[in-house]
């Protein structure tokens, strides 16, 4: 699913995912992003971290840049997918049922949410 064109949500997160044939490009996306759109960037992780099945960076913004920012992303993006939620509280609900994604879809490991 697609995210949508307007925020439903007051704060988001998008994770970049990335191998290590994509990293620069991936870090460069992040760091540009950050520039351009003063959001918070995260660390580089070279290796999965909670439910993300492969290398990611975490993207975190508010409603505010929601509507610059991922048609930003998806023009920008290139072959990178990315995971768009939103935070509510609740993590196995905000990497389901509150989830979209740029490009294609990865299987999340939610396991970590006990499921």
């Amino acid at each position: 699913m697609k995210p949508p064109t307007k925020p439903i949500y007051d704060n988001y997160h998008a994770h970049v995912y990335f191998d290590q044939l994509s990293l620069e490009q991936a870090t460069e996306l992040c760091q540009k992003a950050g520039k351009l759109f003063n959001i918070k960037v995260g660390r580089i992780h070279q290796k999965p971290v909670g439910p993300h099945p492969c290398w990611s960076c975490q993207l975190s913004f508010s409603s505010q840049e929601y509507e610059k920012l991922i048609p930003w992303l998806e023009s920008n993006r290139e072959n990178l997918n990315i995971l768009v939620h939103g935070l509510t509280g609740d993590d196995l609900q905000d990497h389901t049922e509150h989830a979209a994604w740029i490009g294609e879809p990865q299987e999340l490991i939610l396991s970590i949410f006990g499921v």
